[in-house]
């Protein structure tokens, strides 16, 4: 056995124990350890025979979760080579691009992807294989479990492989030209794993996946080190409030993970009241504060406890974690660093700051990511001399050395020569009554130089004017805080991660 062979292992400790169940297909198969390790050395085998795949190599896919995505993982962690996780999310131009930088020779797609790889194919030389996971493909495309199922199940070993080799790429957003592909190493995986056991899971535990496997939140934060361990993961096509709740009580979760919004729209499923959550130890949010009415929301109605958490495709993931009985008491804490994470708050001079104090959170730890695919240095830019990462986070601390985010330094707009905090008052919002979803953004205004724009949208059956949020707002928060304007949506723009893209918003409101 060598390092990233996890299914291997695991079919030895615990071969009968279930691993995943696919909830996104209608017949919802499920997979006990040993099977899954048949699959990944069948579909191992079978690239390194059929495609010619070795050690470094690059196989794409363009998939939503299921065990296929989880199939190609693992038979690359056997092989050596590297899984090129890819935003289904991307015009298919952009994808062309990111392939063009990343030249994967095999290319995996869902069915509802097919009219996206067809138009990048002629763009993408380096292609020469291409399958199909459902429906009936392009020209030239295999079916994924027939090229699986053909390739031979003897185990595949590479001895040559080592904790500092890449087994995936995870992309960054690309907000500002092409998305940089963050190289996922054998010994981050490791590291990451022995925080999340730590902190947060233990041996033979269950969870529902709901985050898109291309993003770091559903591939790397509890999956690979749940797989590890020895537990089982649910995985779902895309996140359904009604079809999450209806599995957590159906497999007894253990925890469950999940940004902010999710937990909204969890409250309004037609089967939340009936939903019983009550095999949860507890639930991790990340991406963005928490609503202390959430909090309060689900112990009341389901006893149902909170952590906290913060995390990066670059680093960790897991970062942070706030312990369930810090919930309230810390309210918008993302709380401590985890056991093998040390993290500061520095100023414009990467002088450290005391407790209070707002500047930019930097990290340090075993769990960074190995750079950027293709960008020799890119990640040496945000490393400082003493290999502090800058992560463009804006954090404070308590005198317990809880953190808190306050905002992303991008997101910060200065209004009146004042620093202001989008996040800070969307807190503030989500604690009337009416305020369902909502961000903040800064807007250009001839005085000021920006103003702020809140984005709201409604509960259902609610009701708000512009002036009375603005009024609550002024009860809450200083008058500088408070934006100049209230637009109400019907939906704010949604990542595949469940993150508000305010990206979009700003575009949509540029002149004001």
């Amino acid at each position: 056995m060598y390092i990233g062979d996890t299914l291997g292992r695991r079919a030895i400790y615990t071969p009968d124990r279930l691993a995943v169940v696919d909830a996104g297909k209608p017949q919802r198969p499920h997979y006990t350890y040993r099977q899954m390790n048949e699959r990944a050395n069948r579909f191992a085998n079978w690239l390194r025979d059929e495609v010619g795949i070795a050690k470094g190599d690059r196989i794409g896919i363009i998939a939503h979760d299921g065990v296929e995505f989880l199939d190609a993982f693992y038979a690359c962690g056997k092989l050596g080579a590297i899984l090129a996780c890819y935003n289904w999310r991307m015009h298919w131009r952009e994808l062309a691009q990111v392939i063009a930088d990343t030249t994967p020779r095999l290319l995996i797609f869902s069915d509802e992807f097919r009219d996206k790889v067809a138009a990048l194919l002629p763009e993408s030389p380096s292609v020469t294989h291409t399958l199909h996971i459902e429906g009936e493909g392009i020209s030239g495309s295999r079916r994924f479990e027939d090229a699986l199922q053909s390739g031979d199940p003897t185990p595949v070993t590479n001895e040559t492989v080592t904790e500092k080799d890449i087994v995936a790429l995870i992309f960054t957003g690309g907000t500002t030209g092409l998305p940089k592909g963050a190289q996922i190493s054998h010994r981050m995986i490791g590291w990451n794993t022995l925080n999340t056991v730590i902190h947060d899971i233990l041996p033979g535990d269950t969870t529902v996946n709901v985050f898109p496997m291309f993003h770091t939140g559903g591939l790397l934060v509890y999956t690979a080190p749940l797989m590890i361990v020895g537990g089982t993961v649910i995985l779902v096509r895309r996140f359904d409030p009604e079809l999450v709740l209806n599995l957590i009580q159906e497999y007894r979760a253990d925890f469950f993970a999940g940004v902010p919004t999710m937990y909204q729209m969890l409250t309004q499923a037609p089967n939340w009241a009936e939903a019983d959550l009550s095999s949860l130890r507890f639930c991790t949010s990340g991406g963005a504060p928490l609503p202390v009415t959430l909090v309060e929301q689900f112990q009341r109605e389901k006893g149902v406890r909170f952590k906290q958490g913060f995390g990066m495709t670059e680093f960790g993931p897991g970062i942070f974690a706030l312990a369930p009985e810090d919930a309230i008491r810390k309210a918008g804490s993302i709380g401590r660093p985890n056991f093998f994470v040390d993290a500061r708050v520095v100023d414009d001079h990467n002088r450290p700051l005391p407790p209070g104090e707002v500047g930019e959170l930097v990290l340090k730890g075993p769990s960074i990511c190995s750079g950027y695919f293709n960008l020799p240095g890119a990640l040496d830019e945000v490393i400082d001399d003493e290999g502090w990462f800058h992560t463009g986070d804006l954090a404070r601390y308590d005198e317990e050395w809880y953190f808190y985010i306050v905002d992303r330094k991008k997101d910060m707009f200065i209004s009146g020569g004042e620093n202001v905090y989008p996040a800070e008052i969307e807190q503030a919002l989500y604690r009337h009554p009416a305020v369902h979803q909502c961000a903040v953004i800064g807007v250009p205004d001839p005085r000021w130089g920006e103003v702020g724009k809140a984005c709201v949208v409604l509960r259902p059956g609610a009701s708000a004017t512009e002036d009375e949020l603005l009024a609550f707002l002024r009860e809450h928060l200083a008058g500088y805080k408070v934006p100049k304007s209230v637009v109400f949506l019907d939906t704010l723009p949604i990542s595949a991660a469940g993150k508000i893209l305010k990206r979009e918003l700003r575009e949509r409101f540029a002149g004001g």
